[in-house]
């Protein structure tokens, strides 16, 4: 694993299906993901955290997650409105973001890459596919990429 020097790895993982959450976080766990994983139901959720993150004093930014797993279709705010937001956000924008969703709609991609995603990824139907996507996950962004730093 890449040495990182700003502190612990954390995760949030935005899923509206408790099924789905519980697997994900399985298949996390069954692959050493580095750090904490946190997950949250919605749109609203997600924003709700990071923004608690950014308004933490002193400093809030550096509690900021190193990575969002986000799904698209989820109740209150959609991970579509979600990213808007994360990318309209002058300190939010700089976290990596992983759509992981059941969509292959091309139109979904599409608005996805068009929003400033990181990387979109079709959700599998099988644990052990599951386990297999997840290891890439870990190992591109957790043993390949270099994550930004705190802000």
């Amino acid at each position: 694993m890449s040495p990182h020097s700003f502190g612990p790895i954390t995760i949030i993982l935005a899923e509206d299906d408790p099924d789905d959450q519980m697997l994900i976080l399985r298949a996390a766990e069954a692959n050493a993901f580095p750090g904490a994983v946190r997950a949250v139901s919605n749109g609203e959720e997600l924003i709700a955290h990071l923004h608690a993150c950014l308004d933490k004093a002193p400093g809030g930014a550096h509690e900021l997650p190193n990575l969002i797993l986000l799904d698209l279709n989820m109740p209150l705010m959609d991970g579509r409105e979600a990213l808007q937001e994360i990318k309209r956000h002058p300190v939010l924008r700089g976290i990596p973001v992983v759509v992981f969703t059941t969509s292959t709609a091309p139109e979904d991609i599409a608005y996805c890459y068009g929003q400033g995603v990181n990387a979109y990824v079709a959700k599998p139907a099988r644990f052990e596919d599951l386990q297999h996507v997840l290891r890439a996950v870990k190992s591109f962004w957790f043993e390949t990429a270099q994550l930004p730093g705190r802000y």
